[in-house]
């Protein structure tokens, strides 16, 4: 189904006699049963206010359209959001509704924010068919519940998008990436930690162990750019640190999309604190299994991808002969440890499964299981908003 309108949208809900699979511009994988329910019907920029800093867009608008229209008036979305088909291979459109219902957030995110806080306001329909809005379009709008970060997020389990307000941010004069030699996973979260710390406003540091460099921008005005890089670079002097303000969008744009990791077949995403990353996971990864990472959010963020190769010797290191129960067994270990209840082993954070072959993807919850008590919270929800539970049902649970 591709509804046209938002009263067609509501219509094909309310009229469901099953699941129904959301897609937007079908570039994030995680296919769900049910009958697909596209929004790409859902398309147009409504409202642009550049003078306001303000956009209105129907959920199925091309991201492309929208960057395209901010930066005619020198203008951006200041969270960033990846563009999944480099990683994961796709051949569809991100649309704005995908982006808001994942809450897709770039290495910005450390310092501007997520997506969902740039949502001022939402339109959806819930799983009864009822159009539901919330928030409004303009920065100073603080009435009832808050609705638009709940559904940011949610990935179409409470509702399907129609509409998306969002602030959006005057791009940049200009911008520098600093490069930072590095020895071991310890020094660069030392190294990104310092310089986010610093009074130079780091907006971006990641660390890429296959060019044993952490990577660290800067944004804003010529002059200011150029001062705060060379006043950066001298902080980190004894490392032979260099600035390049060449291939500053280049660089970045293979960060946030993830670039090193895309001819992996398993890869995931981890969320944990800086300060853990290390010593509690990536140094026993490295140690008994071989993966290969890129960190971001100042080592906050991990994307952890395992080769072909890497999973037969992982297989055959763990004696399962399996490569398939290997990635399984894996990914599982991964997401218990986040919560397991010995605290000497547990992790503290969230492990999603990002790309997996078809066989393993099925076998496993692709999203960190929640605790008991927000468990409870989650089902009650899910029961208000969709209480035929038709809405991508057991994609987050």
């Amino acid at each position: 189904m591709r509804p046209e309108s938002e009263a067609d949208l509501a219509e094909a809900v309310a009229g469901a006699q099953g699941p129904l699979a959301i897609r937007g511009g079908g570039t994030r994988g995680g296919a769900v049963p049910g009958e697909v329910l596209e929004t790409g019907g859902l398309s147009g920029i409504t409202l642009y206010e550049p003078g306001a800093l303000t956009l209105v867009a129907r959920a199925g608008t091309p991201l492309a359209e929208i960057e395209a229209a901010l930066s005619a008036e020198g203008q951006r979305l200041a969270f960033e959001p990846m563009d999944h088909r480099v990683l994961l291979g796709g051949t569809g459109a991100p649309t704005v509704g995908g982006v808001v219902a994942a809450n897709v957030s770039g290495p910005r995110r450390i310092q501007a924010g997520a997506a969902r806080d740039f949502c001022l306001g939402v339109r959806f329909v819930d799983g009864r068919g009822i159009v539901v809005k919330n928030g409004g379009r303009v920065m100073k709008n603080v009435t009832g519940y808050d609705l638009v970060k709940l559904m940011a997020g949610s990935r179409g389990t409470l509702g399907v998008l129609s509409e998306v307000s969002l602030k959006v941010l005057p791009a940049p004069e200009a911008a520098a990436s600093l490069a930072v030699p590095v020895a071991t996973p310890a020094e660069a979260v030392a190294v990104m930690s310092a310089a986010l710390g610093s009074p130079f406003d780091v907006n971006g540091a990641a660390y890429r162990p296959e060019a044993g460099c952490v990577v660290l921008r800067i944004e804003g005005f010529d002059g200011s750019v150029g001062y705060r890089a060379e006043r950066l670079a001298a902080l980190f002097a004894g490392r032979g640190a260099e600035i390049d303000r060449a291939d500053v969008g280049e660089t970045w744009r293979a960060l946030r999309d993830v670039a090193a990791l895309k001819d992996h077949p398993l890869v995931w995403k981890l969320s944990m604190a800086p300060r853990d990353m290390v010593p509690a996971l990536l140094e026993p990864a490295a140690r008994e299994m071989g993966f290969d990472y890129q960190l971001d959010w100042g080592g906050g963020l991990c994307w952890l991808g395992m080769t072909v190769a890497q999973l037969d010797a992982c297989a055959a290191h763990f004696g399962t002969g399996d490569p398939r129960a290997t990635a399984v067994a894996v990914h599982r270990g991964l997401q218990e440890r986040m919560v397991a209840p010995d605290a000497a082993t547990r992790l503290r954070g969230h492990a999603t499964l990002v790309k997996a072959p078809e066989p393993v993807a099925t076998q496993v919850p692709r999203f960190q299981p929640e605790p008991a008590a927000l468990a409870a919270l989650t089902a009650a929800l899910r029961q208000r908003f969709d209480p035929r539970g038709i809405l991508n049902p057991g994609l987050m649970a």
